[in-house]
């Protein structure tokens, strides 16, 4: 075996669009490189085949699927970020949880002195803590 990446499959031609947004959040991320659909298909031309991008040297793999699944993101996978501020998780927190869903609001609950926990505007899973 030579590496583990997550891999996010999106289903609304919108993996663009999210990998912009969380590099533009997260210190140290870019995306890396993105294959496209062109007019042949089977995608929507312009849409993502596969891109890679990196959060905090993460690799993270995507694509636009072109076939319409009964299933989606879940947060029994989630990411999982650790803040070296309260700034930075507040900031993190409440511009993820934007046009998404607060699951745990940012509390002390014990195991953390600040975390939350909140599904993205695109249904993905994040966990934030600053554990001091």
């Amino acid at each position: 075996m030579q590496k583990v990446t997550p891999f996010l499959m999106f289903q609304n031609n919108d993996a663009e669009e999210a990998m912009t947004f969380y590099t533009s959040l997260i210190e140290d991320a870019s995306i890396k490189e993105i294959a496209r659909y062109d007019e042949k298909g089977p995608g929507k031309p312009g849409s993502v085949i596969q891109a890679v991008f990196t959060l905090k040297g993460q690799d993270f793999m995507c694509i636009d699927s072109h076939v319409k699944h009964a299933f989606d993101f879940t947060p029994s996978f989630s990411i999982y970020l650790t803040c070296d501020s309260e700034l930075e998780i507040n900031r993190l927190y409440y511009t993820l949880a934007e046009g998404g869903q607060a699951l745990m609001p940012l509390d002390n609950y014990g195991f953390s002195k600040c975390f939350g926990w909140v599904h993205d505007k695109f249904g993905v899973s994040w966990q934030l803590t600053f554990p001091h």
